[in-house]
């Protein structure tokens, strides 16, 4: 990230550059305008830091072409005294901020500092929108950049035209219906049903018509012929979600399924054979439960030549942007209202957050921020692993700050100039908290 000077006082100029490279910056000056120009772009890692009254070009005009660039590039105003309402005018026109002269160091190292904070933020959240929108199948689909998520993206495409069962195995809400569903679309399949049945959703009674199809007059209440999931998925993919959930008496028929590729309808005595491939999915160690007797054993180790483990998302904490960038601008779409900014902080949260609901909880955070309700989550903050819902230090010094100045300004009945004396500091400084609080300017008076 760049900080690119311009000022075409020497002296001016070197000295805002010696502060900002103090402070670790990296800084570009120039007493010309124009070279500002030949490095915007889309991509440009920086903001600009320009005076106002400048011959040629003045900071009104170089602002206006850096907009035309790109309108988020941020762009500092150094300003004289009486330059100051020009420069608010052309904050409210597009400018990031406004710095008056001379620069208290201070000052400018903690705007120039929040500038590159946000257009790290804006080259990121278009990195993130690049590759959701210009990934392959599988990288648009199974989101994330962490090892273990290229580990699974590997598997998958592996397994797709492999003419083998598969079992997923993950936490609640990681996503295995997801990947059912991508093994099947990116193999040879794809033409066919995808059939999902979750065998935990479905009483006793019924689960068997569902899985084989029933013949007229099977049972009370069978009337006509009915299809099952089985036979709906010939040619396709059949996905067992919470296969652990499945009856006893049902494991043994559906472990000849798996053996012969044959079912006969309830009430029916005519083989119908199948093609399909079967997928299950389990969040328990079905082993453990076969010890347990509480799985048959030999459909565990019919249904185990392919496991494919889920990782749960504490586990690649650092897809989490591009997740939560992914559901919001979805949720945003649905809602028919722009996503709104996440910010480095607010990030910083959700990845420490223990996400107990994996990627589901993920997508409903999502949700509930792109509708406006906040996060959601407990005590209105995101809270880590073992972390006790303690906000960052930061944010809660940035919270009592905005409480205080509000309430200043409430007891001063709105009057800026007195609450500023009341203060102790500038009636510009008051502004700048003002306006990084979001307290309108226009709801109070200027005495």
């Amino acid at each position: 990230m760049t900080v690119l000077l311009i000022d075409d006082d020497h002296e001016v100029l070197d000295a805002s550059r010696q502060t900002l490279e103090l402070e670790g910056f990296a800084v570009e000056a120039t007493t010309r305008p124009e070279d500002a120009l030949d490095r915007l772009g889309p991509s440009w890692p920086g903001v600009v830091v320009t005076d106002v009254r400048m011959p040629g070009m003045d900071g009104f005009a170089l602002l206006e072409r850096v907009r035309a660039a790109d309108p988020e590039v941020p762009v500092v105003l150094v300003t004289g005294h009486g330059d100051i309402a020009m420069a608010m005018r052309a904050v409210r026109g597009g400018a990031y901020d406004f710095i008056e002269k001379p620069a208290e160091p201070g000052h400018l190292v903690e705007v120039v500092r929040r500038a590159l904070e946000h257009r790290r933020l804006v080259l990121e959240n278009r990195s993130l929108r690049a590759q959701l929108a210009g990934g392959g199948s599988l990288e648009a689909r199974i989101i994330g950049r962490s090892a273990a998520i290229e580990r699974l993206r590997a598997a998958v495409a592996g397994l797709a035209d492999a003419e083998v069962d598969v079992l997923l195995f993950g936490e609640t809400g990681t996503g295995k219906e997801l990947v059912a569903r991508s093994l099947h679309d990116a193999g040879r399949r794809r033409a066919g049903n995808f059939v999902a049945l979750n065998c935990g959703a479905l009483p006793d009674t019924i689960i068997e018509s569902e899985l084989f199809g029933h013949e007229p007059g099977a049972f009370t209440g069978a009337q006509g012929r009915r299809i099952g999931k089985l036979e709906h998925a010939d040619g396709g993919t059949l996905f067992l979600d919470e296969i652990e959930s499945m009856p006893m008496h049902l494991q043994v028929k559906l472990l000849r399924v798996l053996q012969e590729r044959v079912i006969e309808r309830v009430g029916g005595n005519r083989p119908i054979p199948l093609d399909l491939r079967v997928v299950a999915a389990t969040k328990v160690d079905l082993l453990r439960l076969a010890g347990e007797g509480k799985f048959r054993e030999d459909l565990y180790y019919r249904l185990n030549v392919v496991t494919v483990p889920l990782p749960p998302l504490r586990e690649r904490r650092e897809d989490v942007p591009l997740l939560m960038r992914h559901f919001l601008d979805a949720a945003a779409a649905r809602a028919r209202r722009p996503a709104p900014p996440v910010d480095a902080a607010a990030l910083a949260r959700l990845a420490a957050h223990g996400w107990p609901g994996n990627v589901r909880e993920l997508r409903n955070v999502a949700e509930r921020m792109a509708l406006g309700l906040g996060d959601g989550l407990a005590g209105g903050t995101v809270t880590g692993a073992g972390g006790g819902g303690i906000e960052p230090l930061a944010e809660q010094m940035d919270r009592i700050e905005r409480q205080l100045v509000e309430d200043a300004l409430a007891r001063c009945g709105g009057r800026v100039g007195e609450t500023a004396d009341k203060l102790g500091i500038t009636r510009k400084t008051l502004y700048l908290k003002m306006r990084h609080h979001g307290l309108h300017r226009g709801d109070f008076t200027e005495e």
